[in-house]
């Protein structure tokens, strides 16, 4: 089984109540491999919602107590992101999961770049709390710049 975020596969998930649909990872769902998760929403978030960003750290610093995730409104949504994170380990652990596939800049999902806590729109190395805490759990993590149709059929066929 492969996660998925949600946005990626249509799904109205994102913040602002819309997708980021991705054609390649729709045409494949039929395959029946992929499991959709918003960690946001499985951290109890409504959707929509504000957006929000890592403040001065990455998700490994959130999750270590080093810095706080914040909404646009200067709420503190670090509880929720952490349970949503947390909520997605259980999922690995029900399923045999043994990749991701995560919305990049997301600070939950980034797994390379995420934004850098100035709601200006600027992008930073760094990832969210769900893609640290899953590359922690031996994960392999892709975002959707990295997926093709070679590397999707090699995870779904078990190629790799």
């Amino acid at each position: 089984m492969i996660l998925v975020s949600s946005c990626l596969l249509g799904l109205d998930t994102r913040y602002n109540g819309k997708n980021n649909s991705n054609d390649l990872l729709i045409e494949y769902s039929c395959y029946g491999k992929f499991i959709p998760i918003c960690p946001e929403q499985l951290g109890g978030l409504s959707t929509p919602r504000e957006p929000s960003e890592i403040i001065g750290g990455t998700g490994k610093d959130v999750m270590m107590g080093y810095c706080k995730i914040l909404n646009c409104k200067g709420e503190d949504v670090t509880e929720q992101y952490v349970k949503g994170a947390k909520e997605v380990i259980k999922i690995i652990k029900m399923f045999p999961v043994k990749a991701a596939i995560l919305k990049q800049k997301s600070p939950s999902c980034g797994s390379k770049r995420i934004y850098d806590g100035c709601f200006k729109g600027k992008i930073r190395d760094g990832e969210g709390v769900a893609a640290y805490i899953l590359r922690e759990n031996n994960i392999p993590i892709y975002s959707e710049e990295d997926i093709n149709r070679e590397l999707l059929e090699e995870l779904i066929f078990n190629k790799i």
